[in-house]
């Protein structure tokens, strides 16, 4: 089965540069919240949910109609059939605290054929799941079009791009992407396209959501592995 990268979702990308190419098992800082944030930033890209424009920045969905992506279509119901408003962070935090986000994103890459789906035996105990690469491709060319825009002198990039590349900054993924010295090189430039000033309103507000909504579960995270 071929997948173009293109047609990747945020969230698809996101897990699939957090995905160890020959061991399947998952990196990245915080991925279950990250993913979430990607699922609300897509939403917000297709205009079908928005930020209400007052002091407690609830969501609230512009469009009810599907998607035809399950996980987001699961988010825009939840969000919809919600009798408490709640922000981007509140969002974040109630969906991203399973552990079940990050295997379910997982599986949609097996679905395209991207990669597989393996069950590994920790300590002769437990089962693993891990998600070995199947198909380089859509891979070689995301990173490719990721260092593109940050290493070449594009002028004009593409919305979703930028707003991935915030969501690979939040993830700490960007060692997966650049080398060190690429990373020391170009830290100014990186910075100036996930600021999103030069974007429209809907990219804009969805790099916020990145930024704002994994920032409180990461903290909590942290805070969490201090006190243990």
């Amino acid at each position: 089965m071929s997948f173009a990268y293109n047609e990747l979702k945020l969230y698809e990308s996101l897990m699939l540069l957090a995905l160890c190419e020959e061991k399947g098992t998952i990196s990245g800082s915080y991925i279950n919240y990250t993913c979430v944030a990607a699922m609300l930033a897509e939403l917000l890209l297709l205009n079908k949910i928005d930020v209400e424009d007052d002091r407690k920045k609830r969501v609230r969905v512009l469009d009810r109609s599907l998607t035809g992506d399950a996980l987001l279509d699961e988010m825009l119901l939840d969000i919809g059939e919600s009798s408490r408003g709640r922000d981007l962070q509140s969002w974040v935090q109630r969906l991203g605290a399973s552990e079940k986000i990050k295997h379910k994103v997982a599986q949609v890459l097996v679905d395209h054929g991207i990669v597989q789906l393996e069950e590994q035996k920790v300590l002769w105990l437990f089962t693993q799941k891990v998600y070995p690469e199947i198909n380089p491709e859509p891979e070689k060319k995301l990173r490719a079009e990721l260092r593109d825009a940050v290493l070449t002198n594009a002028s004009q990039l593409e919305p979703r791009l930028v707003v991935l590349l915030s969501l690979v900054k939040s993830s700490r993924l960007l060692p997966q992407v650049f080398s060190k010295q690429e990373l020391l090189q170009n830290k100014a430039k990186i910075e100036e396209i996930v600021s999103g000033e030069s974007l429209g309103e809907a990219a804009g507000a969805a790099i916020s959501a990145v930024e704002t909504a994994v920032i409180i579960p990461a903290i909590t995270a942290a805070t969490s592995v201090t006190a243990v």
